[in-house]
Order: C-alpha cells, then structure tokens, then sequence
C-alpha cells in the first residue's frame, strides 16, 4: 500500500492528515475486497451477522412499524462492536499477521470507554432525528397522522411527494452528520486507542479537508448497501458488509498520518 507522506503537524495540531484524490475510495474497495479473500470466515461471519440485521429489520418495518426506530437503536449499539471486528481483521492483515475470528469479535474490548462515547453520540444522533421526522409528520399530515396499517402507503402516496422530499432532506443532513463524525474515527479508536472526542474531530477535518472525496465515498456506501438490501431481501450484505468495513479501515489508513499506533494483540 502505498501512501504519500506528509508532514506531521506541530504538537496540539491534531493528526496530521493525508491529501487523498478522485480514485482513492475505489482503491479503497479493491483493499477491502482483498482482505475479505483473505480471511473469508471472519468476513462470513460479519456478513451474516449485517444480513441478520437487515432482515429483521425488514420484517419488523413489513409487520410492525411502530418499532422500526427502537430496533435501529439497537443496531446502532451492536453496528460499532461489528465494526470493529472488521477493522481488526484488515489491521492484522495490513501487520502481517493472521486474523482470528475470536479476536476480531473482542477486537473492542480495550476500548469500551471510547466505544461507549460513540454510541451515545450515535443514539442522540437518532434520536433526534427521530423528533425531526414527527415534525415533518405533524407539519405535512396536520389532518392526523396516518394509522400504523397505513404508514408506508401514505409515505410513498404520489400526492405526497412533497412531504417525501423534505423528509429526506432532514433525513440526509442526519446521516452527513453521521458520518463525518464517524467515517475514520472507529478506526482510528482501534489503532490508537485515543477518545471519541479526538477521533470524532479527526473524522469532521478529514470530511472538511476532502469533501469531495469523501461524498463520494458516502455515496459508493450507500449505493452498495442499498443494492445489497435490494438484492435477495438483503443477502448481499453477506459481501458487501465485509468489504465495506474492511474497505473503512483503509480510508482511515489513506486519510490519517500514522502515529505510533498500538500493535495488535
């Protein structure tokens, strides 16, 4: 991997960071496709795990809506420590050493105070784009708000596209936020053992530094993560779970000077 240098900042600066061009998150999936061959179990089981996600969301989204946002609470939790595993994985391989799925799985176990942050920061995140969503609801469906039943149907309506838009609009500025605040600093958790707030700021400057880069990147994530759910009712996650999170570890890598990282246990 090759990856250009640049000067380390004076101390107090913050990681220094790396310029990154037009091509690179495509380098990025062909890395993280590369690991996901090299260690198919561990990506396996990560996959099924993304994919037992999907599905249960779907069904429950099918049969009971109402408890869509408290689910994706849930999987906000769990999302971080998956992760995570993958990280470890392409971290090993980058090392030199060979992953284990027993290590991958614990991979955060030293870093709960961080990962604890993070996830907090994404269920109030949630949650307050869950009080977002039911103003659009009440400013657009001031007759009443539609039944449970009828939820999906009166969303999608054609006479509704308007609410559609704005719904999301307000959706997506949650979801940039999301990810800026994120995009490398779970990885960066991982390598360096440094605190949310840190790896938080880190992830805003490298956004902020390459912002074209990195929508473009966002939009490779949600492109494959939104034809992996429509593909065999989200089968594809099996692969694309892996390979994107294996693929993250790699922009970290390519966005973020290294820094006497932690080695691997």
């Amino acid at each position: 991997m090759q990856i250009s240098p640049v000067p380390v900042p004076a101390p107090g600066a913050g990681a220094a960071l790396r310029p990154l061009r037009w091509n690179d998150p495509f380098h990025w999936l062909a890395l993280g496709w590369r690991d996901v061959r090299a260690a198919p179990g561990i990506a396996l089981f990560f996959g099924g795990c993304f994919w037992a996600m999907a599905a249960l969301m779907g069904w429950v989204l099918r049969s009971r809506p109402e408890y869509v946002m408290s689910l994706a609470s849930g999987c906000l939790l769990l999302g971080p420590f998956l992760a995570m595993g993958l990280y470890d994985a392409s971290r090993r391989l980058e090392s030199g050493q060979r992953p284990e799925l027993g290590r991958s799985i614990t991979a955060w176990d030293t870093r709960i105070p961080s990962m604890g942050m993070l996830v907090l920061v994404l269920v109030v995140l949630e949650l307050l784009w869950g009080r977002a969503s039911m103003v659009v609801f009440a400013v657009f469906f001031n007759a009443g708000m539609p039944s449970t039943a009828g939820v999906l149907q009166a969303v999608f309506h054609p006479d509704h596209w308007q609410f559609l838009a704005v719904y999301l609009v307000v959706g997506g500025v949650f979801a940039g936020m999301a990810f800026a605040g994120m995009v490398v600093a779970l990885p960066m958790i991982l390598d360096r053992d440094t605190d949310a707030l840190t790896a938080c700021i880190t992830s805003v400057r490298v956004v902020a530094a390459h912002p074209g880069v990195m929508l473009l990147w966002a939009a490779l994530i949600a492109l494959m993560v939104g034809a992996s759910l429509w593909w065999m009712r989200g089968a594809g996650l099996l692969l694309a779970g892996p390979m994107l999170g294996c693929a993250s570890w790699h922009a970290y890598r390519h966005a973020v000077c290294a820094d006497s990282p932690a080695a691997p246990n």
